[in-house]
């Protein structure tokens, strides 16, 4: 009797261990275990102080380690075993957690929602990496397992037990843990919100203490592993255009056939994208002092140009490139393997590779170039780093560089050639605060001083290009094997806060009328053929062309060549005839020159259909890998 009024310690523990508020402490803890764990395996380097960030950062903790609470307790009302709520929580949210992990060491590309979709790519990049074990990771995981053997042991609270074997009487019994339960379901929604909102991501919980804002992987994670991840969900599922209907669109382009290219007129193809290249001296405004472009205009006296209308303007790069490679005027994240233009060449026997001077990170592209069909593309880290004692590649590196490598891969390969190749210098903002170039290419004294320099920065960049891509052709001038080389600006250079520099020229970016939009939007193509590739294909490659959007560029090149290509550009060409200029927002400007900001009836019709098209090639990939 005694013993009964005087419970020893085993006693008082396990009365303990049966309370609710006990139990709730211990998967609390282990859920904020969890989380902290995820944000030491966030990041790959500089870890200690990332963590440190983190940790000054109370919102970002927050969003980070809110989840693994919720959801452990949200999976402890609903199954009514601590135990198993933890288990779920652990391995779930650590196991993702560790899937960025080793996805951030094989390739800096950090896990997406989207990638949770893509089971076949995953499977194929498992084949290709070794999983490892570290120390450190080794003592998380026993963290981990640790934690869930203490709650076992210990996490005995339950709520009212449930007796299957009587619904209604069972229902009675959990009425608290089911309304629990549908409480922290309900926050779902709300909370959605906050993790998708575009201002919290890029300005609330901004951490550029270690990262680069410039790198997409450093801003992911920056913020750590679980709140970007769930923010990663809004961009995982594309939204079809308006009456979209798979069918309907494989009906469209069942109407052609996919060509092949004639062998006898397989010529090699270099494309070559300058960033922030345009000739500003179409611009009387501008009072120039030197010949700065005429290389330049050589080049294009031999050549067939005409004006490419870009969507993007001083920025957006890698707008322009993707269209260019696949023919879509709507992009999406090519996490996959998507239709493009190089898997149509290589499809044809081609070789299709590529440079870049600048990191590999810049726009994902080490990750998303091989998924349009671009292979063993060369960056700064492992090739032109060390070309150029550890700068990013000037033009007069890059474009020597570019032949050496085309005639190495054809001693190594008799196959066909294609490459794209994307140049850095002339890269803005420019130097605002002195002229680094020492001399004028712009009448002094005639404006600001800051515009002065903005301008001539931006010049002495052009006329270095121009000589250094005049030189790039006249390489392959007198060479047997046919060649095509394709050359473009990305888009307008930025010239000052505010288009300061524009403004004060007088140049006229008025969106709302024609003459603006093509100022705003448009840089120059030039596609110049040697005379073996002249022969072959039939054509002199000269000429004024159209004005055309970047997604058709391409289709320009091939009608040049005579060559038809798949059923999908055979679909567009069609389209370019009667729309050569088309934006995301649907702009436009027809055949006949007519400037439609807003497009209506048959006009809006047909933008639309090219949009379902468009977006079945991006999600129907036709080629096997």
């Amino acid at each position: 009797m005694e013993e009964r009024e005087n419970p020893g310690l085993r006693a008082k523990l396990a009365a303990l261990f049966q309370k609710k508020w006990f139990t709730a402490l211990l998967l609390l803890a282990g859920a904020l275990g969890v989380g902290l764990l995820t944000l030491c395996f966030s990041v790959t380097a500089n870890r200690a102080l990332m963590l440190q960030s983190y940790l000054k950062r109370p919102l970002l903790m927050t969003l980070n380690l809110l989840p693994p609470v919720l959801l452990c307790f949200f999976l402890w009302f609903l199954t009514n075993r601590a135990v198993i709520a933890y288990g779920i929580t652990g391995a779930g949210v650590f196991g993702l957690a560790l899937a960025n992990w080793f996805k951030l060491q094989f390739r800096n590309d950090p896990l997406m929602f989207e990638d949770l979709l893509l089971a076949k790519e995953a499977g194929n990049m498992l084949g290709r990496y070794s999983l490892f074990m570290t120390p450190m990771l080794a003592a998380a995981l026993a963290c981990i397992v640790g934690w869930g053997v203490v709650i076992f042991f210990c996490g005995r609270g339950r709520f009212r037990p449930v007796f299957f074997k009587n619904l209604q009487a069972s229902f009675r019994a959990g009425w608290l843990r089911f309304a629990l339960a549908a409480v922290l379901l309900a926050a779902v929604f709300p909370l959605s919100k906050v993790y998708g909102d575009n201002r919290v991501y890029s300005t609330h919980t901004a951490n550029f203490d270690h990262a680069n804002r410039w790198s997409a992987t450093d801003v992911y994670t920056s913020k750590g592993f679980v709140y970007p991840f769930l923010y990663s969900v809004k961009s995982a599922f594309e939204t079809p255009p308006e009456g979209y209907h798979k069918e309907a669109a494989q009906a469209l382009l069942a109407k052609y056939e996919d060509r092949e290219i004639p062998k006898e007129k397989r010529v090699d193809m270099v494309s070559v994208m300058l960033e922030a290249y345009n000739d500003l001296s179409k611009f009387e405004e501008i009072p120039f002092v030197q010949d700065l472009y005429a290389s330049y205009h050589a080049l294009e006296a031999e050549s067939f140009t005409g004006n490419l209308v870009t969507s993007v303007f001083a920025a957006g790069t890698v707008k322009t490139e993707r269209s260019f490679l696949t023919g879509y005027e709507t992009l999406s994240s090519f996490r996959r393997a998507t239709n493009s233009y190089p898997w149509y060449f290589k499809s044809q026997g081609y070789a299709a590779t590529g440079s870049h001077p600048c990191y590999n990170w810049f726009y994902n592209r080490v990750n998303i170039n091989p998924n349009l069909g671009l292979d063993d593309y060369l960056f700064f880290e492992e090739h032109y780093g060390e070309l150029a004692g550890g700068n990013i590649a000037r033009d007069k590196i890059l474009f020597p560089e570019m032949f050496r490598l085309h005639q190495e891969a054809v001693e190594a390969s008799q196959a066909p050639y294609f490459s794209f190749s994307v140049t850095y210098q002339g890269h803005g903002p420019y130097n605002t605060g002195v002229n680094d170039w020492g001399q004028d290419f712009i009448q002094p004294g005639k404006y600001s001083q800051e515009t002065e320099n903005i301008v001539n920065n931006y010049l002495g960049s052009v006329k270095s290009t121009s000589e250094e891509l005049a030189a790039f052709v006249d390489s392959y001038r007198e060479l047997d094997r046919p060649v095509v080389i394709v050359v473009f600006g990305d888009h307008n250079p930025w010239m000052g806060d505010g288009n300061s520099a524009y403004q004060e020229m007088g140049i006229d970016l008025g969106q709302d009328h024609k003459e603006g939009f093509l100022n705003y939007y448009s840089t120059r193509y030039l596609i110049w053929a040697n005379d073996a590739a002249k022969k072959i294909l039939g054509n002199d490659f000269a000429g004024e062309g159209p004005d055309i959007s970047p997604c058709f560029l391409m289709n320009q090149v091939f009608q040049l060549c005579g060559w038809d290509g798949p059923a999908y550009m055979q679909y567009t060409d069609e389209l370019m005839a009667d729309l050569p200029v088309i934006q995301p927002n649907g702009t436009c400007v027809t055949a006949e020159g007519s400037y439609l900001p807003e497009p209506e009836g048959e006009t809006a019709e047909r933008i639309l259909e090219f949009q379902q098209v468009e977006y079945y090639m991006r999600h129907a990939f036709l080629y096997g890998q």
